[in-house]
């Protein structure tokens, strides 16, 4: 079953206030008049579902994935700028979460001398405000701060915070819509869109601390771990 989004939120400039868009802070995915910005579900969708295929495997430990694309300018599904998954283990850094990955590569892509975009540094800072950040989980605190000093129009996340801690991850235990009501000083408004396609994305997240719990398609259980098949 398709699932609802649980949260929309607009984050006003000069106003700590959140404004929420829909009575009872949710609105049913299911229904295919839905839509923020003017981008429908399913393109929604597909973008979460691309976000999942950011990840270097089907069941990393760390299924942490993102994409940043551009809605604005480009018809249809938009346009992918740039991905990126958590790359903690494989670089030692432990700040390379997955949104904080994507970013670091947005801004090497934005501005390549021999790039598409070619880009100067103020040009790139100022072109993520008009971006659209994909995570297949919900932002760290870390993350979620990273988005609103970056400026993003909208930032769109999957698993939430409390779905992640109930299944057994280690979280700092603050959710991004109280990261974006404590950021009202910044510029840039940003929307917030929470839990979109957890259907999909939950089971991501969903192996790691429960032994019975089925591995992700294109994995098979070994040694206790869900490993990739060759």
């Amino acid at each position: 079953m398709i699932q609802i989004l649980k949260s929309v939120f607009l984050l006003g400039v000069a106003s700590s206030a959140l404004a929420h868009i829909h009575s009872g802070n949710q609105i049913p995915f299911s229904d295919p008049r839905f839509t923020l910005n003017g981008i429908p579900f399913s393109t929604r969708a597909y973008w979460m579902r691309r976000a999942n295929e950011a990840l270097p495997n089907p069941c990393p430990f760390a299924a942490f994935g993102t994409v940043i694309v551009n809605h604005t300018g480009n018809p249809g599904l938009g346009e992918l700028i740039c991905t990126g998954s958590n790359n903690n283990s494989a670089t030692g850094n432990p700040t390379l979460h997955g949104e904080i990955s994507a970013i670091n590569n947005c801004t090497t892509i934005l501005t390549s001398p021999a790039g598409p975009y070619r880009l100067t540094p103020s040009q790139a800072s100022a072109a993520f405000t008009s971006l659209t950040l994909y995570t297949n989980a919900e932002s760290c605190p870390m993350c979620a701060s990273a988005i609103r000093w970056a400026g993003f129009r909208e930032y769109v996340y999957g698993t939430s915070i409390p779905t992640l801690i109930e299944k057994g991850w280690g979280q700092i235990r603050i959710v991004s819509a109280e990261v974006f009501q404590q950021s009202f000083e910044l510029p840039n408004p940003s929307r917030l869109l929470g839990e979109v396609l957890t259907n999909e994305t939950d089971p991501l997240f969903s192996w790691q601390f429960d032994p019975d719990f089925l591995c992700p398609a294109g994995c098979e259980r070994l040694g206790g771990r869900c490993q990739s098949l060759p």
